[in-house]
């Protein structure tokens, strides 16, 4: 987009979760200009599941629907770890419509078997009436910080209760489909748009190598390391993340 409208932002949110987790990040970039859109993943909030087989390449093509929706040229896509998978999909299938990228709390390389297999199983149990509460808690424990379960509750509390709303049959499809995805890093190395890696400092889910391979891969990427955050920095340093998306706006046209 052109004129004082400033560059569209897409936010994606993760696993288990709904595009609720980005209101503030969306009224933050909406009051400086900036078109800001937060949605509904496949399956998630109020968006429908479908019939189609598991794959990230069918989310990818949902968020290239929802630009052409509503106008937007090229956008910078913000998502946060399936979200972030889902961004590098819409990299590889849909190049021309991403300005610039925010990873936050993801790896660029593929599953291996061993993290392939947990995903299926996680999505075996969750269908399961009898294993479901389990699975469906130990996942929601892991994706905050121990500084943000000690000193936040209340957000703790928060994640919980999306982590059991969401549909049992929508989190098995989304952890299959990110257990098939592909090695981003080839098509992140072939990426000419500004790139900001965000890794919480106390995330159980992703190392620290892993978060510097992703930033590493994209020529001039940057990696942002959030100290207290964990897995969901969006939720655990919204104001961290702000800066970041800010960063690639920077380097994308006018200014956050």
């Amino acid at each position: 987009m052109t004129g004082t409208a400033g560059t569209p932002v897409v936010f994606l949110h993760a696993l288990a979760l709904h595009s609720g987790m980005w209101q503030a990040h969306c009224r933050y970039f909406r009051e400086r200009g900036h078109p800001a859109l937060a949605l509904d993943q496949r399956g998630f909030g109020a968006a429908p599941l479908g019939d189609v087989p598991p794959s990230l390449d069918v989310v990818a093509d949902d968020v290239n629907r929802a630009l052409d929706e509503r106008g937007f040229g090229r956008a910078v896509l913000a998502g946060v770890s399936m979200g972030a998978y889902v961004a590098m999909a819409v990299l590889r299938r849909h190049p021309d419509r991403v300005a610039g990228l925010a990873l936050i709390s993801a790896r660029a390389s593929a599953d291996t078997p061993d993290t392939r297999a947990q995903r299926r199983k996680f999505a075996h149990l969750v269908q399961n009436a009898e294993t479901r509460d389990l699975v469906v808690e130990g996942a929601a424990g892991q994706l905050l910080g121990r500084t943000t379960r000690r000193k936040h509750p209340d957000l703790a509390a928060r994640v919980l209760a999306d982590a059991r709303a969401a549909s049992p049959r929508a989190l098995a499809w989304a952890q299959r489909a990110i257990a098939d995805r592909p090695d981003s890093r080839p098509v992140l190395r072939q990426a000419a748009v500004p790139t900001v890696v965000v890794a919480g400092g106390e995330d159980e889910l992703i190392s620290p190598a892993e978060s510097r391979e992703t930033a590493d891969a994209v020529p001039g990427g940057e990696l942002m390391v959030v100290g207290h955050a964990g897995h969901l920095p969006p939720l655990e340093a919204p104001r961290k993340v702000t800066a970041a998306v800010r960063r690639v706006l920077g380097r994308t046209g006018p200014a956050a």
